[in-house]
């Protein structure tokens, strides 16, 4: 029985690679030019330092850009409020990974509502969509990307 997984994921190894691209960007940048400007990068979290904040706003765009490159959807970003602390100003930017119980009970029932011959099923941080045949599974994959959710999905573990 064919079926497929609908996850929210970002690769870290693309994550290391954008925060790289874009700490190059920021130091090669002319307006720039010494400031102490710089990215940070923990598991899922990316900080972003520099001394003013409309820096900071040009460093989110630089960052979104890179990560966009690196094949990373930017809708997983989740930006918290600039902190100034001294001659600094902080901002940390989250990128969401899995889906939550709630998402996923959301998909489950947008699946559902479509009234297509597919089972789906809530798996830990992910939901597995299976029919009898390959063209109702392409047809749920029509209808998530068409709908509007928080955060980003991706479709893997197909299997025939």
């Amino acid at each position: 029985m064919p079926s497929f997984d609908v996850v929210s994921e970002v690769d870290l190894h693309q994550l290391t690679n954008a925060v790289d691209q874009a700490s190059r960007v920021v130091k090669n940048r002319f307006d720039f030019k010494g400031v102490n400007a710089t990215f940070e990068r923990e598991e899922r979290s990316v900080t972003l330092t520099a001394e003013a904040e409309f820096q900071l706003t040009q460093m989110e765009d630089i960052l979104r850009s890179a990560l966009i490159k690196c094949d990373i959807d930017p809708a997983a970003m989740d930006c918290a409020e600039p902190v100034a602390s001294g001659k600094l100003v902080r901002q940390t930017v989250t990128l969401r990974h899995g889906l939550d119980s709630q998402q996923c009970k959301t998909l489950v029932k947008k699946i559902k509502d479509a009234k297509l011959k597919v089972q789906a099923q809530i798996q830990g941080d992910q939901v597995r969509v299976s029919a009898k045949k390959r063209d109702d599974l392409q047809q749920v994959i029509a209808l998530l990307r068409a709908a509007d959710f928080e955060q980003p999905l991706q479709f893997t573990n197909f299997r025939d």
